[in-house]
Parts: C-alpha cells; structure tokens; sequence
C-alpha cells in the first residue's frame, strides 16, 4: 500500500484496499495495525468506508473482531456507517439475522441505526415486516435512551404502525 501511495498509484491503493475490505475478518484488525504504522491512516478510514457495504452479518462480524481486538471505536465506526444504506435494506437484513436465530447481530445492527440515524429514519426499517421489526427497533431504542424510545415510539406511530 505505502509503495502504491509512494509511486502516486491512488486508483489501484483504491482497489487494494475495496479488495481487503472483504478479507477474512480476523485480518481487519492486523490490517488496521500495520496501516497506521505505515502513517496510513487515511486508507484504514477508506477501508472502512468500503466495509461497511459488506452483508450485515459480515458487517456485524467485522465490527465484533476490530471490538475483541481493543479497536472498539473502529468497531462502533464500521457500524454507524454500516447503517447509512437505505432504511429497507437495513429491515431486510434484520429480518434475514433474526431468522437465522443471530439475536446478537440483530441487537448490534439495530442499536447502531437507532443511534445514528433519525427517528423516522429507523422507523422506515419496519416497512418489510412491522409485526416482527417494530418490538425489535423499540427494544433497540430503549437501550439507547428513554428519550431515544418515545422519539421512535412517535415516529413509528407517525408512520402508520402500531406500537
């Protein structure tokens, strides 16, 4: 990476680093390590950007390995940029962990868009299945804050769903 930067290589730094994003995620926190001391820390940001258009369970599975690994700001990072797809896909992920029977995933992917975005923004994430994405998005939220839950308790009211 320092020898692509070095010989002014930017698109194909880019590629590696799009590419490393979908390594196996034990890597990420090795990558982010030697990245920085390499005095590239503007890359590892890059490489995070690009991991956050990973799967959620593979989002998820690469914020809990930078976490385990004492990056824990990286982590909570990969996941409040993770959250910035479209609403309908974060509901469709949800539902796709929470069949599976990953509480864990779910509980971290919801808390994560709970906090970063609008109330209303979370609650467009119940459109695919309100009945199921509605306690899920509350309990969520109540873990964030009393004032967090009865601002997504309006929202979701506002949008038509029962709560």
């Amino acid at each position: 990476m320092a020898r692509l930067r070095a010989e002014g290589r930017s698109g194909e730094a880019h590629v590696l680093l799009a590419e490393a994003a979908r390594w196996p995620v034990g890597r990420l926190p090795l990558l982010a390590d030697a990245l920085h001391r390499a005095g590239l820390g503007a890359d590892w940001a890059t490489l995070l950007w690009e991991a956050a258009a990973l799967p959620a369970g593979q989002l998820v599975a690469a914020a809990d390995a930078l976490t385990a690994a004492g990056r824990g700001d990286d982590g909570r990072q990969l996941l409040r940029q993770g959250v910035a797809r479209p609403a309908e896909q974060i509901g469709a992920a949800v539902l796709q962990l929470d069949g599976e029977g990953r509480e864990r995933e779910v509980r971290a992917l919801l808390d994560a868009c709970v906090r970063v975005r609008t109330p209303g923004e979370a609650a467009r994430c119940a459109a695919a299945d309100p009945g199921r994405l509605v306690p899920l998005l509350l309990r969520a939220a109540l873990g964030v804050s009393d004032e967090r839950h009865w601002d997504l308790v309006h929202a979701l009211r506002v949008a038509g769903y029962t709560t």
